[in-house]
């Protein structure tokens, strides 16, 4: 099938590479001419395990990249919007690059084209996204485009494995014209498909996301606590976790969740929940955890060193996880700030997201080539990124160790203090 993906960020390409993986002719449509020379040149513009090495193997025979939105659409059936929706100073989602995308669609061709929303969206967004087409382009949803939401459930680091073994594939429609294709195009797999209206699909991916926020949320005020009464709430939530209804995973506590989409997505619902009327106070509290999480690895420290004035310390991690270049509300942000405000030298190593981290700092802290340029600096060090070259207990002999991410399988004590545990 002739497939066209909007949008050569996270979701895009991940959803453009694993098409042309399963032999769709896929072009994948950017308005960053930097973007778009290097996927033609098979060079990834994320960090994403396996990545790179798929996009050398299908750019140019399945896969090309343009800025030319109409030279995509004139072959393609179904069209991929997979563009940003950022958050909003008020916690609302910024729909104008959904709204343009599709708008753009519209405009560049007269005939019928599957429209899939992959993008991220507050339900009711296609309702609404159907009565804008109509009232401005005189096109109505069913009979000259067809209209579905299909969400992704991606973990950074893990995209490609997640997109090409789903768990679930949720397809949201409102009628069966615009259903068929995306339908068409997920037979092969193997996950369990859902078919619900649109507002619905919108609606799983909010709830999905804030309840995977709320879980380590839960887990770090449990932890909080498990630290004052020297409880390992690892240990705790092992035991949690072997309840079959609860489950294991995202009940890690440490220095918070980060990322593009659980602080947006949270935020976003609280957003409309008030709009509609309804207290978020859950959602609310989830939120506010997070926020305060990061800083009390700060205040341990404080706490441990009683002063952190001139203080040389080591960072080590950026990344809001591992496998993983961003930094898009990464907890170490948060971190790093409050140093800097302790009056601390702070050197920073991250094995991929140093580059992105430069943008956010400039000349505020300094960075490290190698964990051992890292670890050289200072008796002081941070752990705030799981990466496995962390883990060597060895590395941190005759230095204070202040973990957020229980890199160290150690219980706290001595030099080493965990910050739930």
């Amino acid at each position: 099938m002739d497939i066209c993906v909007i949008g050569a960020g996270y979701v895009g390409l991940i959803t453009a590479c694993g098409l042309a993986k399963l032999g769709h002719e896929v072009s994948c449509v950017d308005i960053d001419p930097r973007k778009v020379e290097m996927v033609n040149n098979g060079r990834a513009p994320i960090f994403e395990e396996g990545l790179e090495q798929l996009l050398r193997e299908v750019t140019g025979k399945r896969l090309h990249a343009t800025i030319n939105l109409k030279e995509a659409l004139t072959p393609s059936e179904v069209v991929f919007i997979c563009v940003g929706t950022p958050s909003a100073p008020d916690g609302s989602i910024d729909l104008s690059f959904v709204k343009k995308a599709f708008m753009d669609i519209l405009s560049s061709t007269d005939s019928y084209k599957a429209i899939v929303v992959k993008s991220t969206v507050v339900p009711g967004t296609c309702d609404s996204l159907a009565a804008m087409a109509e009232k401005e382009l005189g096109k109505k949803q069913g009979k000259d485009y067809g209209l579905c939401v299909n969400p992704e459930f991606l973990r950074e680091g893990k995209a490609l494995h997640d997109f090409l073994n789903p768990d679930r594939i949720v397809i949201g429609a409102e009628d069966s014209k615009s259903r068929e294709p995306i339908e068409k195009i997920y037979s092969s797999f193997s996950g369990p498909i859902l078919k619900t209206d649109t507002k619905t699909a919108e609606m799983i991916k909010y709830a999905s996301n804030s309840l995977l926020a709320t879980k380590i949320s839960f887990a770090n005020e449990v932890g909080n606590l498990c630290k004052n009464l020297r409880i390992d709430v690892h240990e705790v939530m092992d035991g949690v976790g072997m309840d079959k209804r609860i489950e294991r995973s995202f009940l890690n506590a440490g220095a918070g969740y980060g990322g593009s989409c659980f602080p947006k997505d949270v935020k976003a619902l609280i957003f409309l929940s008030e709009k509609k009327g309804v207290e978020p106070a859950l959602l609310r509290s989830v939120v506010e955890v997070n926020e305060c999480q990061p800083l009390r690895l700060v205040e341990i420290a404080k706490r441990k060193l009683e002063n952190l004035e001139g203080k040389k310390v080591s960072v080590l991690g950026l990344a809001f996880k591992p496998d993983s270049d961003d930094m898009r509300e990464a907890p170490s942000i948060k971190v790093i700030n409050a140093l800097i405000e302790e009056g601390a030298d702070v050197i920073a190593y991250d094995p991929q997201a140093t580059e992105n981290a430069k943008r956010i700092f400039g000349d505020k802290i300094g960075f490290a080539s190698s964990l051992q340029e890292a670890l050289d600096f200072s008796d002081t060090v941070f752990i705030l990124t799981e990466w496995d070259e962390f883990r060597q207990e060895a590395h941190y002999q005759g230095k204070t160790v202040f973990d957020g991410r229980k890199v160290l399988n150690k219980k706290s004590g001595g030099n080493y203090e965990g910050i739930c545990w």
